[in-house]
């Protein structure tokens, strides 16, 4: 999707200096903005535009609030309320399956490029097929939230906004139907989600977040509030004094349940965000910052959401692509930073940071730097016969070094699938070039 822009103030002034553009856009305002602009906006959301006169004045009242009051004032003590906790969370969680069965790998030449690729296909097809079968019935993705200091603690099903996102972003590189299918389904929901002006939170008791907002923002970019940019001024003006994004968005009626495990600035947050608001001035201070922390090798500790530096590596590559040219500066630091983490056995790590790095290469023009049809094979040996990939921890607190709240991991075999169909989309085209 293109980067939010100032819409309202370009049609505004255009209207201003063109009569019968102004006419065009009072008449047909969705036909007007979608030529204006070169985009195809949501067809089920009206667009009306209303002249003022010298006689009239027009009051835009936001919409309601998708919670009724008791719904809210009991949102609020959530954090505390075993009760509405259980509302957030769906159950029972299954156990952690064991991975698959390995298998022997085909060995460096043991198959063609052309061969690598036919399997490679059938691989992405299989693992679409395990995850058309997880999405429920309103296109939401679920996670698995759970203690990775004790396997005692009850593991719980979640489906929050944020997880559907950050799927359908990694699944948008498929071109297959069941993938477009998947990924439209998605869409959806996360419509359904949006609170104004275009804002998400992770849970209900949970304040609105940036993290969520960006990468929602991302996938359902053709929204009429997305895409005339409605959310921009709030998360602009959730900055720190060093220009920095903070994750957490504060409402004034709210209780700050946060404040006892915040960290505020987070480099992955503060990538999702500039991969969706694009190289613009506001970003500059953020992204100067994101530069320095790669640059400087300083990444270790940054981030209590995320559990390793290959996400950090992945969010910062994704931003570079959508939000050209910033950030292009560190292609050469990013790509020697990820290939120092390659192993010729054991890839970049477990199969999901594979998988991260494989695409975080692919996104700054260096995966032909590491050997695309053995990457493939360990992609493929590690999928199970239903087409799975494994659960493994995707982001979550790590440690209690930010306060009491911590040690809560999230994930779950759909996305651990949803980055490694990604990968292999990267690797077949690649092995078919």
């Amino acid at each position: 999707m293109k980067s939010p822009i100032d819409a309202e103030d370009i049609l505004a002034s255009r209207a201003g200096e063109d009569g019968e553009f102004r006419e065009r856009l009072l008449a047909e305002p969705r036909e007007t903005i979608e030529k204006e602009f070169g985009v195809t906006l949501a067809e089920d959301h009206e667009i009306h535009v209303h002249e003022e006169t010298y006689s009239t004045t027009h009051v835009v009242l936001p919409p309601r609030s998708k919670l009724g009051e008791a719904e809210r004032e009991e949102a609020k003590g959530g954090a505390a309320s075993l009760e509405f906790l259980r509302k957030t969370l769906y159950d029972p969680a299954p156990p952690v399956r064991p991975p698959a069965r390995e298998r022997a790998p085909a060995g460096r030449h043991a198959a063609t490029s052309e061969a690598l690729a036919t399997a490679g296909r059938e691989s992405i097809r299989r693992g679409l097929a395990f995850l058309e079968s997880t999405i429920d019935e309103n296109g939401a993705w679920h996670c698995i939230r759970f203690n990775i200091a004790d396997p005692d603690i009850p593991r719980h099903f979640e489906r929050p906004p944020f997880v559907s996102a950050l799927c359908v972003l990694a699944l948008e590189s498929c071109g297959e139907a069941r993938a477009r299918a998947m990924c439209a389904a998605t869409r959806a929901y996360l419509v359904d989600t949006i609170e104004y002006p275009g804002l998400w939170r992770y849970y209900r008791h949970l304040p609105q977040d940036l993290d969520s907002t960006a990468l929602c923002s991302l996938v359902i970019g053709t929204h009429p509030w997305i895409f005339l940019g409605r959310n921009v001024p709030e998360i602009l003006a959730n900055r720190d004094e060093d220009g920095r994004f903070l994750t957490w968005v504060l409402a004034e009626d709210e209780p700050d349940v946060v404040s006892t495990f915040r960290i505020e600035a987070d480099p992955v947050v503060n990538a999702n965000i500039i991969a969706y608001l694009g190289d613009r001035p506001e970003t500059r201070d953020a992204r100067q910052w994101l530069e320095t922390l790669i640059t400087k090798g300083n990444l270790e500790g940054s981030s209590k959401w995320y559990p390793d530096t290959v996400t950090i590596y992945y969010a910062t590559a994704r931003a570079m692509v959508r939000a050209q040219p910033a950030l292009d500066q560190l292609r050469p630091i990013l790509a020697d930073r990820i290939l120092g983490l390659h192993d010729e056995k054991e890839g970049f790590g477990n199969i999901l940071q594979t998988a991260q790095a494989v695409s975080a290469l692919y996104n700054i023009g260096s995966l032909e730097s590491i050997d695309a049809g053995r990457q493939a094979e360990q992609l493929m040996n590690s999928q199970r016969d239903d087409g799975s990939w494994p659960e493994l921890l995707a982001f979550g607190d790590q440690s209690l070094k930010w306060g009491t709240v911590g040690q809560i991991g999230h994930g779950s075999e759909a996305v651990t699938s949803a980055f490694c169909i990604e990968a292999l989309e990267h690797l077949v085209e690649i092995l078919e070039a």
